[in-house]
């Protein structure tokens, strides 16, 4: 009886090793992104260039996360599609933000500009230069505001 526990509990830590190996996260050259990440990155923050790359494996799939030397922080997908864009203190670039949301955005938070967009299941997170956070759906509609 004791053996078998022993025997379970030795597996246990073992999985639990190895996941946590597969889920850390690895630096990369910036030459290993997917195409579709290396161009989102020159079109949108041309003159900017990457600072670090990583990969992170999971469960879940493959996600990238690229820092620019400016401190602008990206996350694509397997494919190389963006999947947020968190540019801290500076605006996210007009293109990227569908123009329902940018008119919402514009209409009643007239002087601030938005600073992260997040795309989620849902539809988008959206920082605001004034901190607060908005919650819109797939439809661009407004579902929650949190300070």
């Amino acid at each position: 009886m004791k053996k078998s526990r022993l025997f379970i509990a030795a597996l246990a830590c073992f999985f639990m090793q190895s996941v946590s190996t597969f889920a850390d996260d690895m630096i990369i050259p910036a030459s290993q992104l997917p195409a579709a990440a290396t161009n989102f990155v020159k079109t949108n923050f041309p003159g900017q260039a990457i600072s670090y790359a990583s990969v992170d494996r999971d469960f879940s799939g493959t996600k990238y996360e690229v820092t620019l030397n400016n401190g602008v922080e990206l996350d694509f997908d397997k494919s190389g599609t963006w999947d947020k864009v968190d540019c801290n203190f500076s605006a996210v670039p007009a293109n990227l933000v569908p123009a329902n949301i940018a008119n919402y955005v514009k209409t009643n938070f007239p002087g601030t500009s938005i600073i992260k967009i997040d795309k989620e299941r849902y539809g988008y997170d959206i920082e605001l230069s004034n901190d607060l956070e908005l919650k819109f759906n797939k439809k661009g509609q407004l579902m929650n505001i949190d300070d």
